[in-house]
């Protein structure tokens, strides 16, 4: 079952909403610039601004474009991805990183962890090594240096501490 991008849009501009709504009802912390309610209320700003845009169709001529280009480098001569074996299992891959996320990160630490689950998304999306590996070093020091610096989160040591 295909949604229409429209509905897609609309709903998580919604979501959105709900997320800003909900993290502007959260107190600020008295002497502190940052507080629990802007995550929420940053992230429900994403979320309504990307819904705008899919809502909207802005972006689409660029997957149209690429659908073409890939037809052409194919020629007709693949196979379609979902007759190859386990394709429809790829479905469970996120609740799949999320669990091995969970009981990881505690024992061998954000970094390793957070470093695994980026290269098997990327991965698991068609990212190339020469993209996924680069990423999977890069991200997760960037994600651990804004929750530790900007939002004054702890993230789990583990085996490989971070500088700061």
């Amino acid at each position: 079952m295909r949604l229409p991008d429209r509905a897609t849009g609309l709903f998580l501009v919604g979501l959105g909403g709900l997320a800003a709504y909900g993290g502007s009802l959260l107190p600020p912390v008295p002497g502190q610039q940052v507080g629990p309610n802007v995550f929420p209320m940053v992230v429900g700003t994403g979320l309504v601004l990307c819904g705008v845009m899919i809502a909207l169709g802005i972006g689409r001529h660029f997957e149209d474009e690429a659908e073409a280009d890939l037809a052409m480098i194919e020629g007709g001569a693949a196979a379609p991805e979902e007759t190859r074996p386990l394709y429809r299992l790829r479905v469970l891959l996120p609740p799949a990183l999320l669990l091995f996320y969970v009981y990881a990160v505690e024992r061998i630490g954000f970094i390793p962890t957070a470093a695994a689950v980026v290269f098997v998304a990327a991965l698991a999306l068609g990212a190339r090594l020469k993209l996924a590996i680069p990423l999977a070093l890069l991200a997760p020091v960037a994600v651990h240096l804004v929750f530790y610096k900007l939002l004054r989160v702890p993230l789990a040591a583990g085996y490989l501490p971070m500088p700061w």
